[in-house]
């Protein structure tokens, strides 16, 4: 009986070591899912001509951790290989950590080929450029505002499509997008581009809360709206353009409706924390320059 006893204990400590075992597994899973998470970039970067403003900035990127969002136009003139060997002399030691979104100076190359040769599965398919990924509790989605070139963003468009079912696939509380061409802007170079319109309506309707862009050479912030530019606090999506990546600086126009907060006087950054249900935005200027931009937000 002794023996019986004994060999009782044992397997019942054993069970329980299994189970503090996987509860201990479980936790750290739970934690780690629920760790904040870093995204962090810009658009419009680097010039072979004038390559300070792009070293600045990957000198910011260099102390921050985290995901790195290149949110188009990063190889100035043309997006040509001699270009990307310009990007990769700065935010190119970033590469193996950055999830890049295509723009319009990438296409002066045919059908963007450097681009996608350069970054290869970190800029998903070649054939649409556009796709998604999870950092941290959210979901991130990456689109292609080059409409034409990817058989347009009207409603009922291949993007559009899979845009609403990638947003019905993932149905979580956060949700951020980036692309190159924002639907508001203030600048005075580009300005508002309503093509994109249709893709900003998929993702309005399913409850997203941050979208950033470049193109237009400045930094501008506008508080949460609706695709009509209505003000929306309860549901609205909160844009950002960050086209301060380090090409050059270009002026404003008039303020467009819900635009909170402008500079066209320092690259940078835009640093956004991912927390579960919210987050935290920061505009990080490169060194030598004062302008910041600070706040925080909550998820849908």
């Amino acid at each position: 009986m002794g023996g019986a006893f004994r060999r009782l204990a044992i397997v019942s400590a054993s069970l329980s070591l299994v189970f503090l075992f996987a509860r201990a597994n479980a936790s750290s899973a739970s934690a780690a899912a629920d760790k904040d998470a870093v995204l962090v970039g810009a658009g419009d970067i680097s010039d072979c001509s004038s390559p300070s403003g792009a070293e600045a900035t990957a000198k910011l990127l260099d102390q921050i951790p985290g995901t790195v969002m290149a949110v188009g136009d990063l190889a100035y003139p043309d997006g040509s290989k001699e270009d990307f060997v310009c990007y990769d002399k700065t935010w190119g030691r970033a590469k193996s950590r950055t999830r890049p979104a295509v723009g319009n100076h990438e296409f002066h190359s045919a059908s963007a080929t450097p681009y996608f040769d350069y970054f290869g599965a970190a800029a998903g398919d070649a054939k649409i450029g556009y796709y998604s990924y999870e950092l941290g509790t959210w979901h991130i989605i990456v689109l292609n505002s080059e409409c034409p070139d990817v058989g347009g963003c009207n409603a009922g468009s291949s993007e559009e499509k899979w845009l609403r079912a990638d947003l019905a696939a993932h149905p979580v509380a956060c949700t951020l997008a980036y692309w190159h061409k924002p639907l508001f802007s203030s600048g005075d170079k580009h300005g508002n581009d309503p093509e994109i319109k249709p893709l900003w309506q998929a993702l309005y309707e399913a409850n997203a809360d941050v979208v950033v862009n470049g193109h237009d050479h400045d930094y501008e912030r506008f508080a949460p709206q609706t695709p009509e530019g209505a003000a929306d606090p309860a549901r609205g999506i909160r844009e950002f353009v960050v086209g301060t990546g380090g090409k050059n600086h270009r002026p404003f126009a008039p303020p467009k409706p819900n635009s909170e907060v402008r500079d066209a006087t320092a690259f940078g950054v835009l640093k956004l924390t991912l927390k579960p249900n919210a987050y935290d935005w920061q505009f990080i200027p490169e060194a030598g320059k004062t302008f910041t931009d600070t706040g925080s937000g909550t998820c849908h």
